[in-house]
């Protein structure tokens, strides 16, 4: 069976890196991360178009496609240095969502169980229930803290009559005993939902949420060290889902459930370059890119700095942990080295 390829659009890889193949594990033996897009947007409540997201992150970017991207200010190529390839898209369908998230969460667990870190570019938020159920199983029931950037708690229970969708995902998770609600740290949440009976069980797992008037007045720096510290505290590892949602629709219009107030481009990605750069991470999704609604790819091109920042942190952090030495992101950027 050949590698999964694009399920829609050209059929190319995140910024030129080579392909692999799932089922042929020498094509990625050698490689620390592995890209796999999950094209489902089934789940949606509002605004459809996410299914678009993988391709249209793989190819955001005014720079050449050649599989190197060196950090201006990390002194690193996360591609080159993490030896990314790319899976291509599982095969998932919006009508049949139990089937394209069990086939979703086989692809992450066997990436995960072989000591990779699976990539997941979405797609709808649905996803995170398969990305995380999966890497739990390779790394350890309730022994991944998750760490959730979103606009949204997505923990639901029934949604349009189903169990399954982008405003349920966390509620499984936790449901399941994947994760720990204890060690569910949620940053960025605004607006007019969920309603008191999903805060009240969010309350009763010992969720934490962070929202945004919270962090505008205790300062973004000291929740995201606080929610770091929690995630950290008896789990070994900490997966990442960032839904670009959680930045204003000002700097991220293409997404399906707008909320305004949100992040900046510049808080989020520097946070997603803090805790990739900080603390062993084992799995990283991006969520809700919506290329239908994006003008001049802003959101997509977001979504791209996403995936490159927690690369570039990741093979800062792998280099740092070779030579024990310590990266200072206050470094001035022509200092003598």
């Amino acid at each position: 069976m050949s590698r999964y390829g694009s399920q829609f659009g050209p059929d190319y890889t995140f910024l030129g890196v080579p392909t692999c193949d799932i089922n042929e594990p020498d094509t990625w033996a050698d490689a620390k991360v592995v890209i796999v897009g999950a094209p489902f947007d089934g789940g949606t409540s509002y605004r459809s178009g996410a299914r678009f997201g993988p391709s249209a992150m793989r190819a955001a970017c005014y720079l050449a496609h050649d599989g190197s991207r060196p950090s201006l200010a990390m002194r690193v190529d996360g591609l080159k240095d993490l030896g990314v390839v790319d899976a291509g898209d599982v095969e998932m369908f919006s009508g049949d969502a139990e089937r394209s998230c069990a086939a979703l969460e086989g692809v992450v667990q066997r990436i995960a169980a072989a000591g990779k870190v699976p990539l997941v570019l979405g797609g709808d938020h649905t996803i995170t229930w398969p990305n995380v159920t999966g890497v739990a199983r390779a790394a350890g029931w309730g022994k991944v803290g998750v760490i959730h950037f979103d606009a949204h708690a997505d923990t639901g229970d029934i949604e349009f009559g189903s169990l399954v969708g982008h405003g349920q995902p966390m509620r499984r998770l936790i449901e399941s005993g994947a994760v720990r609600g204890d060690r569910f740290l949620q940053i960025g949440l605004r607006g007019y939902w969920p309603g008191p009976e999903t805060l009240s069980w969010m309350a009763e797992q010992g969720m934490r949420s962070y929202e945004m008037t919270e962090i505008t007045s205790r300062g973004f720096d000291v929740c995201l060290n606080e929610a770091v510290a929690t995630a950290l505290d008896g789990c070994d590892a900490v997966y990442l889902s960032v839904d670009v949602d959680v930045v204003d629709p000002g700097s991220a219009p293409g997404t399906g459930t707008p909320e305004p107030g949100g992040l900046s481009s510049r808080q989020l990605l520097d946070a997603v370059r803090a805790i990739c750069y900080r603390v062993p991470v084992v799995g990283v999704d991006i969520v809700e890119v919506a290329p239908p609604f994006d003008h001049a790819d802003i959101t997509a091109l977001l979504g791209n700095r996403v995936a490159l920042e927690a690369l570039s942190a990741m093979a800062r952090r792998a280099a740092d942990s070779a030579n024990g030495g310590t990266w200072d992101p206050n470094t001035p950027l022509l200092a003598e080295r």
